[in-house]
């Protein structure tokens, strides 16, 4: 290979990946990155879970190719230097760079061992705008689990009902859930379930805020591969049974309470200062025309609060984890949410004033 390509160019392809390059894996050739200077020049990466390939623009190709290259120390060496930057390969082992004076020698690996991009067969195509995509990852992620022994907890659910043309994504760890849909048109009569690693999910996120159109997803038995302009983003799917999502979130909780969204969070992270480095636990007394959230710690002292609500009925006595509350708070964006709950250690959901498409359930806490 013997190519020189602009720095500018090479530096934003070279951040679009360093997220999905592995740093801390047993197998070296994750490190690096495919660069591949063919018909359509493009780079490639991937920790296995995630790949991405996108196209790159080159100056000038004097001999095509590619190359396995280190993808972080590259991206070190690329924001140091100036001007454009030439790139020749000494077989496969070794590539020299240079840009202005600067010269550089770098080992590489055989591209042929680099992880082969998969076929995708039997998939169904699914047109989705890239904004209403974003979102509905935003409003879920943070429910999803994180590290759980469950490891079908550390992802998203994508769940696709065509008779009802829906299209409902899911997060939960065990403790908490949030589920968003939309209306959705696609071919096919089968409902689709995929479940999508949070990790990967996350890093979609970046290139979804960058493209305003419509994306396509194609989704495999084993993989879904968003195709976003010129981008392609794969996604290797988890392998297991996800909660019946549908069995959690509550139905027919009989005290509805209406309260202005940003008193609710006001008060809960006054409160929450006491109990924060001891289990976040905050208690909810509900009775008609108020609120009033405490919090106890043993080695800190006490805290009180009190919220004005929507609500005139039979009083009870709820507790909960107030990191939870807080994120499904700051989740929501309406002026004015509605907290439902039944018995003490009943399901309880919070919901946007007027909005049924998107769900947050949090299950309370013995005090």
């Amino acid at each position: 290979m013997n190519v020189i390509i602009s720095r500018d160019e090479l530096q934003k392809r070279l951040a679009d990946i360093q997220s999905v390059v592995d740093k801390k894996t047993t197998m070296p050739i994750l490190g690096h990155f495919l660069l591949s200077a063919g018909e359509k020049p493009f780079v490639s990466a991937t920790d296995l879970e995630t790949a991405i390939k996108e196209p790159v623009t080159l100056q000038e190709v004097k001999e095509g190719g590619e190359l396995c290259i280190p993808a972080r120390k590259l991206y070190e060496i690329v924001r140091e230097v100036e001007g454009d930057i030439k790139i020749e390969s000494e077989g496969v082992e070794w590539v020299k760079l240079k840009a202005g004076k600067s010269n550089f020698r770098l080992a590489c690996m055989n591209p042929e061992d680099f992880p082969k991009w998969p076929g995708l067969s039997d998939k169904v195509d699914v047109e989705i705008e890239a904004g209403k995509l974003l979102n509905m990852i935003e409003k879920t992620l943070y429910s999803a689990g994180e590290s759980d022994s469950r490891y079908t907890l550390n992802s998203l659910l994508f769940h696709i009902k065509p008779q009802e043309k829906t299209f409902t994504v899911i997060g939960t760890d065990g403790h908490r859930l949030s589920a968003i849909n939309d209306t959705i048109e696609v071919e096919t009569e089968q409902e689709i379930k995929v479940i999508v690693p949070r990790k990967s999910a996350s890093e979609l996120r970046k290139f979804l805020s960058s493209e305003e159109g419509g994306i396509r997803m194609e989704i495999a038995t084993n993989h879904v591969a968003f195709n976003i302009g010129e981008i392609q983003f794969l996604v290797r799917l988890i392998e297991g049974t996800y909660p019946n999502y549908e069995q959690v979130i509550p139905v027919g909780n009989e005290k509805i309470i209406g309260i202005l969204r940003e008193e609710f969070i006001k008060s809960l992270r006054r409160v929450s200062v006491i109990s924060r480095d001891h289990s976040n636990a905050v208690k909810i007394d509900v009775s008609t025309g108020a609120l009033t959230f405490t919090a106890s710690n043993p080695d800190i002292g006490e805290a009180k609060d009190e919220v004005r609500i929507d609500y005139e009925g039979e009083g009870v006595s709820l507790g909960f984890n107030a990191r939870y509350l807080l994120d499904a708070l700051n989740a929501l964006t309406a002026e004015k949410v509605i907290f439902e709950v039944q018995e003490a250690l009943s399901t309880t959901l919070l919901r946007e004033k007027g909005n049924e498409n998107y769900k947050c359930v949090i299950m309370p806490m013995r005090i």
